[in-house]
């Protein structure tokens, strides 16, 4: 008896130590946890008051006005609901140009995010020591909106589709080239190694060995991609970039009168939005998943 219990002590000892030790992290955990929270409320009480004291009225006291807007909008719209189809189809070449916007920023942006990622992704990159250098454009890209771009452009370019399809193109290109490297990172380096040993050079090796492992989710992350440049190719559309954005915000600022237009413009907005989401969503799972 004497000799189990000296040998049991050790073990015990062992699982008091961890059990202390596992204590001791769960406490710090939760005490991180207290003061992140902690300065999170206060960041927003603070943010939430210089806000408030900075308008022009309260957001308390305009809280009761929060639905005015909108139904008088929608009341406006159901008044001369016999407009809206006809209103639909009018709008529908700014719904094509901006779709279009899209289409174009989304595909010039993957090819610049493949090119990106390749370039960025440790063990495969064509320069190693220029790694760094090609991360940190992807994320200078990716930090800046594409409203700011696009604001720069206009005052470049002028208004049109074209600088909200550069801004949309640049940021994309930043957004999927992370995405891309990602990707491209958990590929097998098996192919790479073959078409080395056989003296291919680094675009080969990348062509054959790498693209045919990870198209099947670089396709499925531009798919997801293109959603997201449809809604901000009309965002894009109020600082004058052209689209069915443009045509928004021309009837807002006529204001009443022309709020039919406004819900009009909605509907064909959201419902182009809601069946690109269905059919990117099928391709999306075909792709990865192969049903």
């Amino acid at each position: 008896m004497s000799d189990a219990a000296a040998t049991s002590t050790p073990q015990s000892r062992d699982m008091k130590a961890l059990e202390a030790l596992y204590l001791t992290q769960v406490r710090q955990k939760r005490l991180y946890s207290g003061i992140l929270l902690l300065l999170f409320v206060l960041l927003v009480a603070t943010g939430f008051q210089t806000a408030n004291a900075r308008n022009a009225g309260g957001f308390l006291q305009g809280l009761p006005n929060i639905l005015s807007f909108p139904t008088e909008v929608l009341s406006e719209a159901w008044a001369n609901r016999a407009n809206v189809p006809g209103l639909i189809v009018k709008f529908i070449p700014s719904l094509i140009e901006t779709v279009n916007i899209a289409a174009v920023s989304t595909l010039i942006g993957a090819l610049l995010a493949m090119v990106l990622a390749l370039l960025s992704t440790r063990g495969l990159a064509r320069w190693p020591r220029l790694t760094p250098l090609f991360r940190r454009l992807m994320d200078i890209t990716r930090a800046i909106p594409e409203i700011v771009i696009a604001l720069v452009l206009i005052f470049i370019l002028g208004g049109g589709p074209v600088p909200a399809m550069i801004a949309i193109a640049m940021h994309t290109a930043g957004a999927l080239g992370k995405l891309f490297s990602e990707a491209a990172e958990n590929a097998d380096l098996k192919p790479v190694e073959g078409l080395t040993s056989v003296g291919a050079s680094w675009i080969q090796r990348m062509w054959l060995g790498i693209i045919p492992q990870v198209a099947p989710n670089w396709l499925s992350y531009a798919l997801m991609r293109f959603e997201i440049n449809i809604r901000a190719s009309a965002i894009l559309g109020f600082v004058g970039s052209g689209g069915i954005g443009y045509d928004l915000k021309i009837a807002m600022q006529w204001g009443a009168g022309k709020y039919d237009q406004v819900v009009a413009i909605f509907l064909i907005l959201f419902l182009t939005i809601v069946v690109v989401d269905q059919i990117s969503d099928r391709y999306r799972n075909r792709l990865v998943k192969g049903v």
